[in-house]
């Protein structure tokens, strides 16, 4: 039987993967009464948890050290989005500075799992919040302390700055204007960052609207100097062309979406809207990192980033959003085929050409998997397992499905199967287990926690997936309850998520069809410059796939970009 605190730690996996989950739907989940998920919610909210809400409650993020020593930071909400999408410019191994600015406050949890940063800093609560992350190495520049007493500046050259290199320099002030740039209020201060970006490969600025327009006493950096310019406010139009005219990448981390504004190159300008499956799922969100970079090395595309948060009255708001944003393209990912018909119509009343991604829309080109084969591989393994290390027995054949995907998607799962029996003869309708997995690793661990406790004496069991959100789930449950060794699973997608379950030592998750989502956002913006251009486009492009196991795991890292898992 699940104890509290394992249903109450699975409400707050819940609460993070699916925001906005209403009580009703939790207690379906974890098939207790509304009753007992709301005295959960209360419990939590005593923790410091979550917050009540009507209908549910929303998780309480990690406080800033402002937060935690009862300060507020103006324009909070602005520099939290600013700052999620900074983390994103910060790999395993780099080194980095950061300032003493309050949008790094909000920055500084988000490191939490990178390993091993080399951070200088001359701000106090930022060397003392990072030291409590034992994996990096903190470098506090010293001297006198500064006007409000949370950093240092000193009057004269750094040794330690003269002595290394910065890859990324993370920088703030009290105010950014174009004639001025970016300026602080101290000049000691000033003089400290000077040094810093004659350090750094690359400078980010980190300006949330309060700046805009304002002056500090001391400049730091001229807008040449610059790499990137984070903002959370659409940029007038004589600032925007005067960043773009610097070289200088701009990206505006609005409430409901993301625009990147690359530099200017001398051809023509393009504006491509991405409406994200989900900015949860690890292969969602690699997918938009790839369509960044894409973007970033050709320089002739301004990207709208959005999320359809796996909800399709989410994508229909926003793909009302992406037109009213005069996209010139739209690059659809989103879950749930029964939708697709009022998007792509909207889209088509814009006259604005469609990309569908990995789910089919009539009207839409198709990019993505080629569902059949990439099933095929991984049931083609699966059968080979069983037949290697159970005799080719077996008690339970479990689909984990998601029906929102329609039917094209559902190939990968027939593909699964044919693949098995192929091998091992056909699956008799008495050992066929179908089960929801939502799309989500919660929704599967607990739809396959709730089956296999039905099963208590079933001890070989072959699971096939949707995706490796609902494999990884499968092995989840399996694990809690102690019985891992009952259960063989093959994935779908070789995510991060997916790829760091198959390193785990004796894992049962013997592998799973990458679809190489990195590689997605050059093939992507590749198709939708010759739509634009007017260019023979195929109704369909398709990724190659490659079946991923522990033996070729490490080969297929050095393709994903950073090394990420």
């Amino acid at each position: 039987m699940t104890t509290t605190f394992e249903r109450r730690s699975t409400v707050l996996r819940l609460l993070k993967e699916q925001p906005g989950i209403k009580v009703t739907e939790m207690s379906e989940l974890l098939d207790v009464s509304i009753g007992t998920i709301r005295n959960d919610l209360n419990a939590l909210q005593k923790e410091s948890k979550v917050r009540r809400v009507r209908g549910g409650a929303i998780l309480m993020g990690p406080a800033t050290e402002s937060e935690k020593n009862g300060e507020t930071i103006v324009n909070g909400a602005a520099k939290q989005r600013i700052a999620l999408r900074a983390a994103e410019m910060v790999k395993d191994g780099d080194a980095i500075w950061l300032d003493a600015g309050t949008t790094v406050q909000h920055l500084i949890p988000l490191l939490r799992d990178r390993k091993q940063l080399t951070v200088v800093t001359n701000g106090l609560r930022v060397a003392m919040s990072l030291a409590e992350q034992s994996e990096h190495t903190v470098l506090l520049i010293g001297g006198r302390l500064g006007s409000d007493g949370i950093y240092t500046v000193s009057m004269g050259r750094s040794d330690l700055l003269d002595s290394i290199n910065i890859q990324t320099a993370f920088i703030s002030g009290v105010g950014f204007s174009v004639d001025a740039g970016l300026t602080v209020l101290e000049y000691e201060d000033a003089q400290i960052k000077a040094q810093v970006i004659e350090s750094a490969e690359n400078v980010v600025a980190l300006v949330d609207s309060t700046k805009i327009g304002r002056r500090g006493f001391a400049p730091v950096a001229r807008i040449h100097q610059l790499s990137h310019f984070l903002t959370d406010l659409d940029l007038s139009e004589s600032m925007l062309l005067a960043l773009r005219q610097a070289q200088v990448n701009v990206t505006v981390c609005g409430q409901n979406t993301i625009r990147s504004h690359t530099i200017e190159t001398g051809r023509q300008k393009y504006v491509i809207g991405f409406a994200n499956q989900s900015e949860k799922l690890p292969f969602a969100v690699d997918v938009r990192k790839g369509l960044e970079r894409a973007v970033a090395e050709r320089g002739d595309v301004d990207l709208v980033l959005t999320d359809n948060k796996l909800s399709s009255a989410e994508a229909l708001r926003v793909a009302n959003h992406l037109i009213q944003r005069e996209v010139d393209l739209a690059i659809e990912y989103q879950i749930d085929y029964r939708g697709g018909s009022l998007i792509i119509d909207k889209f088509q009343r814009a006259r604005t050409p469609v990309i569908a991604v990995d789910i089919p829309m009539v009207g839409a080109t198709f990019f993505g998997v080629d569902n059949y084969r990439a099933g095929y591989m991984a049931g083609e393994a699966l059968g080979l397992w069983v037949q290697h290390n159970w005799q080719g027995s077996y008690d339970h054949f479990v689909i984990l499905e998601e029906q929102r995907a329609g039917d094209l998607p559902k190939a990968r799962i027939h593909g699964q199967q044919d693949a098995f029996e192929s091998l091992l003869g056909h699956v008799p309708e008495s050992a066929t287990v179908t089960l929801d997995s939502g799309n989500t690793h919660a929704v599967s661990q607990q739809n396959m926690t709730r089956w296999l406790k039905s099963r208590p004496n079933a001890n070989k069991i072959a699971v096939i997936s949707f995706n490796d959100e609902a494999a990884v789930g499968a092995i989840r449950a399996a694990r809690a309850l102690d019985r891992e060794n009952d259960i063989v699973v093959v994935g779908q997608g070789a995510d991060r998520l997916g790829r760091t379950e198959i390193k785990r030592a004796n894992s049962r998750l013997i592998g799973s069809t990458a679809y190489m989502p990195e590689k997605y956002g050059e093939m992507l913006i590749e198709i939708a410059i010759r739509l634009l251009q007017g260019k023979p486009v195929p109704p369909a492009v398709y990724i190659d796939h490659v079946f991923v196991t522990k033996d070729n795991l490490s080969g297929y890292e050095e393709l994903s970009p950073h090394g990420e898992i």
